[in-house]
């Protein structure tokens, strides 16, 4: 498989995620490295991350992502997943 090949993550981020800008700073991080999908906060106090993109820009977006929220993010459970959506944007869904 390229290096590049485009990837799908479905990712939980768990902690002190919820009212420290994270859905806001992971949308401006998605467009630095051309991620799309959608992130929400769910009931349980988490945030879910629903991703595609080159497989290089995932890393380097999840990386940049866990280093800006080190200090609130507790656990980080990502599940690979068939291609699917084709996403053209980067959205914060509001449930």
């Amino acid at each position: 498989m390229k290096k590049n090949a485009t990837k799908h993550y479905r990712v939980f981020f768990s902690g002190m995620v919820q009212g420290v800008g994270f859905r806001y700073t992971t949308q401006a991080i998605a467009d630095k490295y051309a991620i799309y999908g959608w992130v929400a906060n769910r009931g349980n106090g988490t945030v879910e991350l629903d991703i595609e993109g080159a497989s290089y820009n995932l890393d380097n977006f999840l990386k940049d992502l866990k280093e800006e929220f080190k200090t609130y993010i507790k656990d980080v459970q990502i599940e690979e997943l068939p291609i699917g959506e084709k996403y053209n944007d980067f959205q914060i869904r509001f449930y």
